[in-house]
């Protein structure tokens, strides 16, 4: 059971490092440079058994541009929906216009509001009590996120501030959508929730770090990672580029499936094939996606399906479902075709079953001969999930035809139905259990053993 706490600031009060610290995770960016949080991210912070929803927000800021609006409109979302919201201050500074803006709209809100100074750690002559003061605030925290400062103090004022009327906490099957920016995986899925939930922008690399939302489908509860645009190059990019890449990844190891978003006017391009192969490694399901495809004629389909990517034996693994996030098309079968999988990923295998499809493929297949010695496929045991792996015990362990594992591999993908779900099959030498092992002679066989020896000639 949990409620959900969210934190309200202008830009770089540090709000994210208060988010990592409370929820003892370093789920969000933190940077020098302000504005990094754009959407709302959510983690959980514990008390004991009790379990919070903590959202984290994008700076709230005075600011004509679009991407500024609708960063605030995102933050002000979180509060709404929110049952306790932390007011976070930069301590070291006096107060300014935003942050009186911010504190006149929490009080229409009529939701209760923790006031927290930030940064208290830093040498500073700023008049920022006096001035809480005058506008009515006495009771507020002094803190140092980035020291854990008094924080111990802040979860437990939290704790006894957090209201009774408590709701469940959101879990589910968990779905990242990765690809290069722009691929249109933010509008996919605001258009899938039917919420704008998540800011979308022409601008490349809106979406900079990964975000979950959570949803229902037929009862069953789902959460959607959004994760930000991999591009080429963003090993020696800048740092928040390069901890964006490795948010990604984290979201990756942590869900049950992958959706690869491709922009199909662009078809799948070198590096969307590095990023497919570093699923592939990490042995996660995962479906492909072509998007925009309400752009293309249908030339342009033929000749997307013709290239040597999309047709090659590595992408053939995969499922690949034609969409369009800005009409909905597809959403339908993109969706069942993903849950299928995540289902089906997360099969276990009895060892009789398993043995049965092994004995079926090498009748239809004899396993060829190995450096002279005809090679024998014992038995088979399931090996555990992400990815499915099956341990098949033989007389030899090294050296098997290349062309016959591809074979086993093929077989089992097929009757198994593991199309988009990694497959790896581990060959083991049966240890020989008499091997190593002398039976201890009788002083009856010792003495006919030295009557024999006395025969031999020299």
């Amino acid at each position: 059971m949990f409620t959900s706490i969210a934190i309200i600031g202008r830009p770089n009060v540090g709000k994210s490092t208060l988010f990592n610290k409370l929820t003892k995770s370093r789920q969000a960016i933190v940077s020098d440079f302000s504005g990094l949080t754009k959407d709302r991210n959510y983690g959980y912070i514990s008390f004991g058994e009790q379990k919070s929803l903590l959202i984290d927000t994008g700076g709230i800021a005075q600011d004509d541009t679009i991407l500024k609006e609708d960063i605030a409109v995102q933050a002000w979302i979180a509060a709404e929906e929110s049952s306790l919201i932390i007011f976070l201050l930069d301590g070291s500074q006096n107060l300014n216009k935003e942050d009186l803006d911010i504190l006149s709209r929490l009080r229409k809100l009529n939701k209760t509001f923790i006031t927290v100074l930030n940064k208290i750690d830093k040498k500073s002559d700023a008049l920022i009590k006096e001035d809480l003061n005058k506008r009515g605030i006495n009771n507020f925290f002094e803190i140092s996120a980035e020291h854990s400062k008094n924080l111990l103090d802040l979860r437990s004022f939290i704790k006894k501030s957090l209201p009774s009327n408590q709701t469940q906490v959101p879990e589910g099957k968990k779905i990242a959508i990765l690809g290069r920016p722009n691929a249109g995986k933010s509008t996919f899925i605001n258009k899938f929730i039917r919420e704008d939930r998540l800011i979308v922008s022409e601008i490349a690399g809106t979406t900079i770090d990964a975000i979950s939302i959570p949803f229902s489908v037929n009862d069953d509860d789902f959460i959607f990672i959004d994760t930000a645009g991999i591009r080429k190059g963003y090993r020696n990019a800048h740092k928040i580029e390069y901890f964006s890449y490795v948010r990604a990844m984290h979201s990756v190891e942590t869900c049950d499936v992958v959706i690869f978003m491709c922009d199909a006017s662009e078809g799948l391009v070198d590096q969307d094939l590095k990023i497919i192969n570093m699923v592939s490694e990490m042995g996660k399901p995962l479906v492909l996606a072509f998007n925009k495809m309400d752009l293309l004629t249908k030339r342009q389909k033929d000749d997307l399906y013709e290239t040597k990517r999309v047709q090659s034996n590595f992408v053939d693994n995969f499922f690949k479902i034609e969409i369009s996030g800005i009409k909905g098309r597809g959403f339908k079968k993109l969706f069942k075709v993903t849950n299928n999988v995540i289902e089906n990923a997360q099969k276990k295998y009895t060892t009789s079953s398993l043995n049965k499809l092994l004995e079926k493929f090498t009748t239809q297949s004899a396993p060829p001969s190995v450096n002279g010695r005809q090679l024998k496929l014992k038995h088979i045991h399931f090996g555990g999930i992400n990815p499915t792996t099956l341990v098949i015990h033989s007389n030899q362990d090294k050296k098997i035809p290349q062309n016959y594992k591809k074979y086993l591999e093929n077989s089992f993908r097929s009757s198994l139905k593991l199309q988009s779900i990694q497959l790896k099959l581990i060959f083991r030498k049966s240890d020989n259990p008499f091997e190593n092992k002398v039976n201890k002679l009788t002083d009856r066989q010792i003495k006919k053993r030295q009557r024999m020896m006395k025969h031999v000639k020299k």
